[in-house]
């Protein structure tokens, strides 16, 4: 991600319009400290896009409704320490 500071932003806006574009975020900085993105329209969309819930994404999973046969070993004797 490429830095502008604000002066230089400010100066060359259409410039740092078509990067956000073609390269991708532009940070601006104001005295040194990071204080804005500059980001495309497509990836705008992209980051406002309502994310599924886990729920939701699990249950798109090409896995789902597999079932799993899992064996676990049976241990007569828990002792602790061993």
């Amino acid at each position: 991600m490429r830095r502008w500071q604000l002066r230089e932003a400010k100066a060359r806006f259409s410039e740092l319009v078509k990067l956000a574009d073609s390269e991708g975020p532009q940070e601006i900085t104001l005295r040194g400290e990071p204080k804005a993105v500059v980001v495309s329209k497509v990836e705008f969309e992209r980051l406002r896009r309502p994310k599924p819930s886990l729920a939701a994404f699990l249950r798109g999973s090409p896995l789902a409704g597999l079932v799993l046969e899992i064996e676990r070993e049976r241990m007569s004797d828990r002792t602790l320490g061993q």
